[in-house]
């Protein structure tokens, strides 16, 4: 009997004493915590995309906090709602954030293109293009597995007739889904553009007739048209420069596969603003 109660006093004696060093070590080896860094992470929508240049929203907190200077606006999925507490936390005036979303520069749906062979492995993008580069007859165009639409933090994309969609008025920009593509189908751009080359095929014309009937051709038609010289054929693809594009829509007018989109594709940020603006008139 006395052994066991030998027994229970030992581990008693030294649970206690743990207990005193882990106690006495947390109060000596304590990090301290910067309050400005949690106020401003708490700001922050936790999408953790990296679309301001950050390994994620504790790092851009911190880069803010630690007083480099570093720009309130780079957060695209918070847009101006967060730069502005971000500004109010620093003390610094307010910054306009550019809002950007995704887009998909493939128009390859089941409609305009067919299939290269029949594919029965895992359903995902990266997996089917490598084998022969995807199942499609556009080896360039979107793979259709929803890669895209599994990253997506807001629902904004879905995959249609083999091609995926996104909706702008849900898209905040973040960006996940072009860097989750492995044909480099989607692309964030500024929320404000009109004008869109939906394909990214390389090949020359006629190869390009083959594959997809509204494939960009490279004819150069778009290019001569422009009254702001801001489309350029280059390998065979046109690209549009919307640093000198003035959204007249004439490229999209005269497009030969009617491959040029002219649409709004304002994302969630523009549209809420749009509709605050019709609301108070």
């Amino acid at each position: 009997m006395s052994g066991i109660l030998l027994a229970v006093f030992s581990v008693t004696v030294i649970g206690v004493l743990c207990s005193i060093m882990l106690a006495v070590a947390s109060k000596v080896m304590a990090v301290e915590t910067d309050d400005t860094a949690v106020r401003l992470r708490e700001c922050l929508p936790g999408a953790n995309c990296g679309a301001c240049g950050f390994a994620g929203c504790d790092g851009y907190a911190a880069a803010l906090a630690s007083g480099a200077g570093t720009a309130t606006n780079l957060c695209i999925p918070g847009g101006d709602p967060v730069s502005r507490q971000l500004g109010e936390i620093l003390g610094v005036g307010f910054v306009d954030v550019i809002e950007q979303i995704a887009v998909v520069h493939c128009c390859g749906h089941s409609g305009n293109t067919g299939v290269k062979m029949e594919y029965q492995g895992v359903a995902s993008c990266s997996a089917v293009k490598q084998l022969y580069g995807g199942r499609g007859s556009c080896s360039y165009g979107c793979l259709g597995f929803g890669d895209c639409a599994a990253v997506c933090p807001n629902g904004a994309i879905c995959i249609e007739d083999g091609l995926a969609r996104i909706n702008t008025r849900l898209c905040t920009g973040c960006g996940l889904c072009a860097r989750a593509c492995p044909n480099g189908v989607i692309y964030t751009n500024a929320d404000s553009i009109t004008t869109l080359v939906t394909c990214s095929n390389l090949e020359k014309g006629a190869a390009v007739r083959k594959k997809c009937s509204n494939g960009c051709i490279g004819c150069h038609k778009c290019e001569r048209e422009c009254p702001d010289g801001a489309i350029t054929v280059v390998n065979n693809l046109a690209r549009i420069d919307y640093s000198k594009c003035g959204g007249c829509g004439r490229c999209a007018e005269v497009c030969t596969t009617k491959c040029i989109q002219l649409a709004s594709f304002a994302g969630i940020f523009r549209t809420e603003h749009n509709d605050k603006a019709v609301d108070s008139a």
